[in-house]
């Protein structure tokens, strides 16, 4: 039998090229949805029309609700905050991951709202199709993350009091 394959030395010092790239990547999807946005303010027939939008009575309302799905993507690519390297056991990593699981209850509750705003906006001659449904993986994140918040404050709690005893 073999031995595992070494750890990493620094898991945390590895994934910050990743993370960047995926900073980076949200910025340009930002960049987008930005344009996007401008480009259905400066020349919405072409906009929707090149985005299938048909014309007829109900036009207004799904454009108007694709505009607000694109002011919500804006929103939520600009969810982003840094790792940090360090003790894990510290009040501010508790902290953070705290800050993470009440971000990622806001993107639930976002995706949410972009759903009843596909659904308000479409209507039997066409719909706004954006792949919204329920997924209970996310929900169990947030609450992951916040009993997760909860074990590094009380490690970092417990830490220090046996800090103060030796």
């Amino acid at each position: 039998m073999s031995a595992p394959a070494p750890a990493p030395a620094n898991a945390l010092a590895l994934s910050r090229p990743l993370l960047r790239g995926l900073v980076l990547l949200n910025l340009l999807y930002a960049a987008a949805i930005g344009l996007l946005f401008v480009a259905g303010l400066v020349a919405p027939d072409v906009v929707f029309d090149a985005l299938g939008v048909r014309h007829g009575e109900q036009r207004a309302a799904l454009v108007l609700g694709m505009r607000t799905v694109m002011v919500a993507g804006l929103v939520a690519a600009f969810v982003v905050d840094t790792v940090r390297a360090g003790d894990p056991f510290v009040a501010g990593n508790a902290r953070r991951l705290q800050a993470i699981a009440w971000w990622v209850l806001a993107g639930e509750v976002l995706r949410l709202a972009i759903g009843a705003t596909a659904w308000a906006a479409s209507s039997p001659a066409q719909g706004l199709d954006l792949d919204t449904g329920f997924s209970l993986a996310p929900w169990l994140a947030v609450l992951l993350l916040f009993v997760l918040a909860r074990v590094f404050a009380e490690g970092t709690r417990l830490r220090d009091d046996l800090a103060g005893t030796v």
